[in-house]
């Protein structure tokens, strides 16, 4: 699942500057004509000038089609130049000529993994129907600041990012994009103090959490980045920025980021009456095994009674069936219960104990809804989180973090 955001230059290149190992590394060419414009490119775009760097970006790419730092930093360029051009249909042609650039530099081998997460973020028709604010005023003046931060106009950008958060208190990308301004300026200082104020506007957002994370890691402080990117995922866990950046959090500290491996039944199918059908090992339901993996037969049946009476009773106001987050849970519970009771189980089988675990710890719900959720548990999610911050912070910290990933 993936969900909407607005994509905005300021916002591209706070990702850039988050991704440190990925600099102009192609000054050692043989032609003097295509190092200097590199060079050249390098200046533009510290500067956020990416307008004036698209042209000299579109000749090396012609020159390099294969150069995949190169054709990544155009896709950039071409961002910028949609913000600043006034005609919808050109600026839609930038925006899909912008995209098919992300996407060609992930197939030469860009690897970050916010790679693909750009290419989520622009439509393939190339469409942006959304606004920054539903008071116009507001809305053109942040659009006046976009085009001045593409052209490298800071201090332009933030005059105008601040006009409009008065204009529109609530505007969250408003104080976000400030943040932007400062952070590209290196005054760490301001631009997280920035970012907690669109934190502040609007903490259902994953965004400025994100972005706080990158004055942290600009100065080594990966524990408390961390910290911020945990709250970005948390805070939208099925958006694939959010996932992008604690992964590329984990790559650059070398820390092995993965869910607890527990082989729960994913093969449930229904019949007509509502039964549950699970495929299981015979050994375990014949009593084969000590370790009480029998006691899956247990999910099955639980989930039944759930699809054929319970959820009617427990969720009145819903017209159909979904599979939902108590329903999850109640079933995993009602494994490890079974499980537990068998006097024969010497030892709990690894999926089950590290079940147990995550119920003693009062974390299986935040473990059901990161690591296994469907469309029905993802309903669930929202209103978890409001009353359940702490919770999905801690599982992610504890069993997330540092788990063994499979080969």
């Amino acid at each position: 699942m993936m969900l909407q955001r607005k994509t905005s230059l300021s916002g591209f290149v706070i990702l850039f500057l988050s991704l440190s190992s990925f600099c102009f590394s192609g000054y050692a060419q043989t032609d003097t004509g295509l190092r200097e414009l590199k060079q050249k490119v390098a200046e533009l775009t510290k500067q956020t000038r990416y307008t004036e760097a698209l042209p000299l970006l579109e000749k090396i790419v012609a020159a390099e089609p294969n150069n995949a730092e190169m054709v990544f930093h155009l896709g950039f360029a071409l961002v910028a130049q949609a913000n600043t051009t006034i005609e919808t249909a050109d600026k839609q042609a930038l925006r899909v000529r912008a995209r098919n650039a992300f996407i060609r530099a992930k197939e030469l081998g860009v690897g970050e993994p916010v790679v693909q997460a750009l290419i989520q973020s622009l439509p393939p028709d190339g469409s942006d129907t959304s606004s920054f604010s539903q008071n116009l005023l507001a809305n053109a003046v942040m659009i006046e600041a976009e085009s001045f931060f593409g052209q490298g106009k800071l201090d332009d950008a933030l005059k105008d990012y601040q006009k409009a958060l008065g204009l529109d208190p609530k505007l969250y990308h408003a104080a976000l994009f400030s943040g932007d301004v400062y952070m590209q300026r290196g005054d760490f200082t301001q631009a997280s103090a920035w970012y907690e104020k669109a934190i502040a506007i609007d903490p259902t957002k994953e965004t400025a959490y994100r972005y706080s994370a990158t004055p942290l890691m600009k100065q080594g402080k990966t524990d408390a980045a961390r910290e911020r990117y945990i709250e970005a995922f948390i805070t939208e866990p099925y958006n694939s920025f959010a996932r992008a950046g604690l992964i590329q959090w984990g790559q650059l500290t070398n820390t092995a980021l993965a869910h607890p491996q527990i082989d729960v039944p994913r093969n449930v199918t229904f019949d007509e009456k509502g039964d549950a059908k699970i495929n299981l090992d015979a050994g375990a339901l014949l009593g084969g095994k000590d370790d009480g993996s029998f006691a899956w037969i247990s999910y099955g049946a639980t989930r039944s009674v759930w699809r054929k009476e319970k959820f009617a009773k427990v969720f009145p106001n819903e017209s159909s069936y979904r599979h939902s987050l108590t329903e999850e849970a109640d079933a995993l519970r009602s494994v490890i219960a079974l499980a537990t009771a068998d006097k024969k189980a010497k030892k709990l089988s690894p999926s089950l104990a590290q079940l147990k675990q995550l119920d003693d710890e009062g974390l299986l719900e935040a473990y059901i809804l990161l690591a296994r959720p469907d469309d029905g548990i993802a309903a669930d999610y929202s209103p978890y989180l409001k009353t359940n911050r702490e919770k999905l912070h801690r599982y992610v910290a504890l069993h997330v973090i540092g788990q063994v990933v499979k080969p």
